[in-house]
């Protein structure tokens, strides 16, 4: 999906080019075949060949998958999420805005 938001669109060639350690070409069709029948990508045929683009943009796409993340790990509780975020190594500056953000986000009534 990172090649085909970064590219916009590309074939299960181009999309396996640009990933680190590919897998065959094969898997890469499979893959592709897979998120178009979840609905993540959609293809065009071009010149005898398929080419893919992601059906969503790639903010929704992230909000969908960390609800999934969150839902699936943590019970639905964002705040055991950031939690567990916050047993890492974030840096100063790091938490620095995610108090910034927790602020902005109470003032909105969020």
């Amino acid at each position: 999906m990172d090649v085909l938001y970064r590219r916009g669109r590309a074939t299960a060639a181009e999309v396996r080019q640009e990933m680190p350690d590919p897998p065959g070409y094969s898997a890469v069709r499979a893959m592709l075949r897979v998120l178009e029948e979840k609905g993540q990508v959609r293809h065009q045929e071009e010149a005898l060949r398929y080419v893919f683009m992601p059906t969503s943009s790639r903010a929704n796409a992230t909000r969908s998958a960390l609800s999934h993340l969150v839902d699936t790990f943590f019970e639905g509780s964002a705040e055991r999420a950031v939690t567990a975020l916050l047993d890492g190594k974030l840096t100063r500056e790091e938490l620095d805005r995610l108090a910034r953000l927790i602020e902005s986000a109470k003032k909105e009534g969020r």
